[in-house]
């Protein structure tokens, strides 16, 4: 879409199922109590209803609300950001000025944090927006941003975003919204601000009628329509990063699948249902104590009677084996093995749908030893979860850094030549000493590895000359430092 039409219904009609959609899983990610009950209350099919979030009968009784909720979906989105970004991957360039100037915007924009913070919202949200801006008054150089899915209006093309409309509302009083939009085409980015209501866009008028659009109004282009603001350069500013895909709900669309796909809302509600069963057992679990009525204290006619829980007592005169005389203490048991397995299995089955082992959960089975080979088996489903997505990332965050170079150059002057830079991510597994150490054994039993190449398997970081300097070591200390009578095998081979 371009800019809206005055008067035009929002958000766009066809685009309400996804927003809708995306409320969803932003209450869930969120784990805020009142979000969640407020987003399933108002549901209106009778199974919806049903679900923990759904009663609505709590705020009618007067009683309190207590209603758990366990962060599991938080704790995926999570997950998920730190198999892809905890180890930054790899950017390279051809040139050297471009990649020493690329490692600089990368480290001045703290851009491992941004894409740590922007791909955890993707696994919750289903996909997140790249833009690329600048503005010359906070820095030097451009900024890499992020914008949630449901303040973009993207436009597809065989798959590829050919123009974005980003908006924001900027403030409203239940009746007047002013809203931003931000519409983002190849070469140019065009601003207009917008005066309506919750669910109409409403007209345009002039940037300078909100202070928070007014400082765009002196970067717009001379002479040009007063919206407008070229950047420079033929690319979009803009860029969309999926999830992962298909969307099994709408099937075809180019928009990405959230990690809480519609299956997982009802394991989700399960986990909290036994949560809140289990604080429930503790809480009806306290000891009581039940007392004969002369026990009590007398406060007075229409006050009732208490029963004081103090040290020193007087004495009651009445016979010592008189029937319902004695004190009985009552404390009901709690179910904690039942609700734990429960929980446990709930949980397993929710990190599996959305593609991750239980282990990288916490969960390692039975207790039992395991050998790294059984560990690494148990966790393959989060590494293959992980390659699917940094396919995904690994294009849409080569295109946004392709544009702050470019950005860089024809804004900043910078003397470079831009060029897209290749984005490589690691395996994502860091072997521990004693896998190394098993693996370097079995290879010298069986003879196939020489004593260098040991050396650089145990530090890759190490340059030739501090590799040559350990094989002699090892070989002096171990009396295999024989010299070689035809010079056929060199020592760090």
């Amino acid at each position: 879409m371009a800019l809206p039409e005055t008067g035009a219904p929002w958000p766009p009609p066809q685009w309400a199922p996804v927003y809708d959609r995306i409320r969803i899983d932003d209450a869930w990610y969120s784990g805020d109590r009142a979000r969640l009950a407020r987003v399933h209350g108002a549901e209106e099919q009778q199974a919806a209803r049903r679900r923990l979030w759904g009663r609505r009968d709590q705020p009618l009784t007067g009683r309190p609300d207590n209603r758990l909720h366990v962060p599991l979906p938080g704790d995926i989105a999570s997950t998920s950001a730190d198999l892809l970004f905890a180890d930054m991957p790899v950017i390279r360039t051809a040139d050297t000025a471009t990649q020493a100037r690329t490692e600089q915007l990368l480290d001045e924009g703290r851009v491992q944090q941004v894409l740590l913070g922007a791909a955890e919202q993707a696994a919750a949200l289903s996909g997140i927006f790249l833009r690329v801006t600048w503005d010359k008054s906070l820095a030097q150089r451009p900024l890499l941003t992020v914008v949630q899915p449901d303040n973009c209006i993207p436009e597809f093309r065989f798959g590829m975003l050919r123009a974005a409309t980003l908006w924001e509302e900027l403030s409203g009083d239940g009746h007047t919204v002013w809203r931003h939009f931000e519409r983002h085409e190849p070469g140019r980015v065009i601003h207009a601000l917008y005066r309506g209501s919750s669910d109409n866009v409403g007209r345009p008028l002039p940037l300078t009628e909100h202070p928070a659009t007014a400082d765009l109004a002196a970067s717009l282009d001379p002479g040009g329509d007063g919206q407008t603001i070229s950047t420079g350069i033929p690319l979009l500013t803009c860029t969309y990063v999926p999830n992962i895909g298909p969307n099994r709900t709408h099937r075809g669309s180019p928009i990405g699948r959230s990690d809480f796909a519609a299956p997982l809302y009802d394991l989700f509600d399960n986990l909290d249902t036994v949560w809140t069963s289990w604080m429930r057992d503790i809480r009806l679990a306290r000891a009581r104590l039940i007392v004969p009525s002369g026990y009590l204290r007398n406060d007075g006619p229409g006050r009732g009677a208490r029963f004081e829980d103090r040290e020193v007592y007087e004495q009651l005169n009445m016979p010592p084996n008189e029937a319902g005389a004695a004190i009985t203490l009552s404390q009901f048991e709690i179910r904690v093995e039942e609700h734990q397995r429960t929980a446990e299995a709930i949980t397993r089955q929710a990190a599996q749908s959305a593609g991750y082992s239980a282990q990288s959960f916490g969960l390692h089975g039975d207790g039992d030893a395991i050998t790294a080979t059984e560990s690494d088996s148990r966790d393959q489903r989060s590494m293959v979860t992980r390659r699917k997505k940094a396919g995904f990332w690994r294009h849409g965050l080569a295109d946004a850094l392709h544009v702050m170079l470019l950005l860089d150059h024809a804004q900043f002057g910078t003397r470079i030549t831009p060029e897209r830079p290749s984005v490589e991510f690691g395996d994502g597994v860091a072997e521990s000493e004693q896998q190394t150490a098993t693996t370097l054994d079995l290879l010298a039993r069986a003879g196939a590895v020489s004593t260098g190449t040991k050396v650089r398997i145990l530090h890759p970081e190490w340059d030739d000359e501090a590799v040559r300097a350990e094989v002699d070591a090892i070989l002096a200390e171990t009396g295999a430092a024989a010299p070689d009578p035809v010079g056929a095998f060199p020592l760090a081979a």
